[in-house]
């Protein structure tokens, strides 16, 4: 008899590693086990290590541990979910699915055709390990709408998560993973990230939670694009120090 394990992981989440993030690993860990989810993925821009540690750590917080990053690829995001290295950003689109495919992971598409931040567009995706079709940070449901027709036509898994970059909007959105074990006496702490992983691939998820509100989403909207536009001017500027810092390390590179 096989048993059927659900587990509560929010993929997309960001610490204070990224550019735009603010909390430490150890209090958005804290944080997911308080609000009863199963695990959750820090996926930094163009950063691995925090989420390294994280998964390392997720154990002593009743958490599953799973590492990732958000890459920059010529084309837009992509969210390399399993990996243990950071690929190369800067690559174009495709390159940078398969360089995550031979790291043993699996490449998701975050925030698909949203131009202002950084989604991958319709004509770059030839393929996909899932697409992320509720991002609890968009101000409308038109874009998680156009995420979701664009999955199911083409018969990707579906993936929900919060894109929070603050504590509080951590699991507003969130993937359930049914997980299928032969081992009638299988527990959660049996299972591991790979099980999860292939769980995703064989389309076993479902979304839950809620969007954002709306005041949460333009405030780390305008936040994020501030630390943005600090760093651009500083940089070209000679004598002052670049303004946030951490992206002097998260400048992807252009060939």
């Amino acid at each position: 008899m096989t048993t059927l394990l659900p587990f509560a992981i929010d993929f997309h989440v960001h610490s204070d590693d990224s550019y735009d993030g603010h909390e430490p690993i150890e209090l958005i860990l804290e944080h997911a086990a308080d609000i009863g989810l199963d695990g959750v993925v820090i996926t930094d821009h163009d950063e691995i290590t925090e989420s390294l540690r994280a998964a390392e750590i997720a154990p002593e917080y009743g958490l599953i541990g799973i590492p990732g990053v958000e890459v920059s690829t010529r084309h837009g995001h992509l969210l390399a979910i399993g990996v243990e290295e950071r690929p190369d950003p800067g690559q174009p689109f495709m390159e940078t699915v398969e360089a995550v495919r031979a790291a043993g992971g699996i490449a998701i598409v975050p925030h698909p055709f949203q131009r202002s931040r950084h989604g991958v567009r319709k004509r770059h995706i030839e393929d996909a390990d899932a697409i992320e079709t509720y991002n609890s940070m968009v101000f409308t449901g038109y874009r998680n709408r156009r995420a979701r027709t664009f999955a199911r036509r083409r018969g990707y898994p579906e993936i929900g998560a919060s894109d929070a970059h603050y504590l509080p909007n951590v699991g507003k959105a969130y993937t359930e993973i049914i997980v299928a074990s032969d081992d009638n006496s299988a527990t959660k702490a049996d299972i591991d990230g790979d099980a999860l992983v292939d769980a995703i691939l064989e389309g076993r998820t479902q979304i839950r939670g809620k969007r954002t509100p709306i005041h949460k989403s333009t405030i780390q909207y305008t936040k994020g694009a501030i630390r943005k536009s600090s760093y651009l001017v500083t940089k070209r500027t000679p004598l002052i120090p670049t303004i946030p810092s951490s992206m002097d390390r998260s400048e992807p590179r252009r060939s």
